[in-house]
């Protein structure tokens, strides 16, 4: 199953190219901090300025540097459903633990068709974990669409970033108990699973591993009050990587931590000075920089 702490991960450029060596160091210190598993080329791995070959590349750079140590779950969504199955028969043949699609964005699919969509996707034979963004994709699956879907065996989970708590309850009741769900805002992912979920596919993640594996850990022991004393010290740094894109705040982030370049791609734009203060002082205030 897949549970605990996962970072979105961020794809480091350098010159304008992926830096693929500064990737397999970030992909190293996740292991080393406690994550989970990791998830390469979503939205925060900057999919929709990658292409289609520096994407497969990416997924394949790093099932080989996790090398079975953590699970990888390969962004493959697409609103395209051909493009969305070339990339979950890569994420396959790279040797991908599960793809993490999202719904397909802007052209508004019916819940018929978000059924189709995923259903020849589930095809592949590879796990796939939903991803429901309706803020982003500007449709939204529903419970009862999601346990149609959880009905197919390679429809695993999924990755909710609503940010509504019941959902989680909701998705108990049409999917099941053991139907995995992770949630896609670091915000609420304390109380995500004290609803019901198992873990988080985190932006702040990519910052902060080892305080948000320890944060999972403890709401899966149970442990709530020690995961929401991690959860305080981690609050302003969730709100600072988002006063931007999400991106743009964990490279500034992590750039200030000596980890990558903060550079990104047009049409995403680097941090301003500003939110720049903000995010050293929430680095600052969660132990993470002098």
């Amino acid at each position: 199953m897949f549970k605990g702490s996962m970072p979105a991960l961020v794809t480091p450029f350098k010159d304008g190219a992926v830096d693929f060596e500064a990737l397999d160091a970030l992909v190293d210190w996740q292991i080393e901090e406690g994550s989970h598993g990791l998830v390469p080329v979503g939205t925060t791995g900057e999919s929709p300025t990658l292409s289609h070959e520096e994407h497969e590349a990416v997924i394949a750079a790093v099932v080989k540097r996790a090398a079975g140590c953590v699970k990888v779950i390969a962004g493959a969504g697409s609103n395209n459903t051909a493009e969305a199955l070339r990339f979950v028969e890569f994420a396959k043949t790279a040797g991908a633990d599960a793809a993490l699609v999202v719904t397909p964005y802007y052209n508004k699919p019916t819940q018929a068709g978000l059924i189709a969509h995923f259903t020849a996707l589930a095809e592949v034979g590879l796990p796939i974990i939903i991803y429901n963004i309706p803020g982003r994709s500007v449709v939204d699956m529903t419970p009862a669409t999601m346990g149609a879907l959880a009905k197919l065996p390679m429809i695993v989970g999924v990755k909710d970033a609503t940010g509504d708590l019941a959902r989680v309850s909701q998705q108990r009741m049409t999917c099941g108990k053991d139907f995995v769900q992770l949630s896609g805002e670091d915000a609420t992912a304390h109380g995500f699973n004290a609803q019901g979920g198992v873990g988080c596919i985190s932006v702040t993640c990519n910052v902060a591993p080892r305080l948000l594996s320890e944060m999972q850990e403890a709401t899966l022991a149970g442990d709530y009050a020690t995961a929401l004393e991690i959860q305080d010290r981690l609050m302003p740094l969730h709100q600072a990587i988002f006063a931007e894109p999400g991106v743009v705040g964990a490279k500034t982030a992590l750039a200030m931590l000596g980890k990558c370049s903060d550079e990104v791609r047009l049409p995403i734009t680097p941090a301003t000075q500003a939110t720049r203060g903000r995010i050293g002082d929430a680095l600052r205030h969660a132990g993470l920089l002098n």
